[in-house]
């Protein structure tokens, strides 16, 4: 039986979300969020993690960044350790000092806070095993962070090129399912031949997507060992996870979906250091 850990997650309401930009294949402000059923998804996806028994942090979301509520993007955290984000684009340039705000003044735990020099979009293109870093390129994240992130975190980080625009995130492309087991699961076609080539040979058992769920974003799930909670829409990703002795949690995060994110986007994680003995 697969053991769940208990996490801790940071989120960021969606007071200000909307679709007010194009950054992404997904974005077109001609189709309206519905602000206040994106507040009931939202709050739907917190009171799921705290009813798995997970700690869920709230960043308080500033006028004019509409997508703050994708919290994972912010910075990325491990070990105790924090790395900031750089983003690629303007439009959310602001939230990275917001972020880093948070972890210098409000949050405990957390002494080592980095701003970086290379764009990187933090979880967005950040992937934390047992025993790799995975790191995404391609539409965002620069390489150079990739090696920004191994001198700073201490773990080897393995480049992954993401060639589809759909996909322009990792996160929106690959999951992970077990971060002591290195067990993951990904869709193949959103990466360069030589990426899925390294995926296969780390990889060997990883659980392969279907285009269909990719496309419903069923990739941007958040896994604490047992329980994946992903959208709904992703029926044959849920089935093939409980095959595998996982237990999906089906959200409906469809309003996200507009801005071009989900369950992972809206969750970063909040990973301890170490306990020394």
């Amino acid at each position: 039986m697969r053991i769940p850990t208990p996490r801790r997650y940071l989120m960021c309401p969606p007071a200000h979300f909307r679709v007010a930009y194009s950054i992404n294949p997904w974005m077109d402000p001609r189709k309206p969020v519905d602000p206040a059923l994106a507040l009931f998804q939202w709050e739907d996806l917190r009171d799921r993690y705290r009813g798995l028994g997970h700690t869920v942090e709230i960043l308080e979301p500033v006028p004019g960044l509409p997508d703050m509520v994708f919290a994972a993007n912010g910075a990325t955290v491990v070990d105790g350790r924090v790395l900031g984000a750089r983003f690629a684009n303007p439009e959310r340039a602001g939230e990275a000092p917001a972020h880093l705000a948070w972890f210098r003044e409000r949050a405990a735990g957390f002494a080592d806070v980095r701003e970086p020099e290379h764009v990187n979009e933090a979880e967005g293109d950040f992937a934390v095993t047992s025993g790799w870093l995975l790191a995404g390129q391609g539409f965002r994240s620069s390489p150079l962070a990739h090696d920004e992130a191994q001198e700073f975190f201490g773990r080897p980080v393995i480049s992954l090129e993401l060639t589809d625009p759909r996909y322009y995130h990792l996160d929106t492309a690959l999951a992970v399912l077990d971060d002591t087991a290195d067990e993951i699961m990904y869709y193949p076609g959103a990466f360069s031949p030589g990426s899925r080539a390294v995926l296969a040979r780390l990889f060997p058992d990883a659980l392969l997507a279907t285009a269909e769920d990719a496309a419903v974003f069923g990739l941007n799930a958040v896994s604490d060992g047992r329980n994946v909670v992903l959208p709904r829409e992703a029926a044959g990703l849920a089935a093939a996870l409980r095959d595998r002795g996982y237990e999906p949690l089906a959200v409906d995060m469809s309003e996200f979906h507009k801005a071009g994110g989900s369950v992972k986007c809206c969750t970063m994680e909040l990973r301890p250091a170490p306990v020394r003995t």
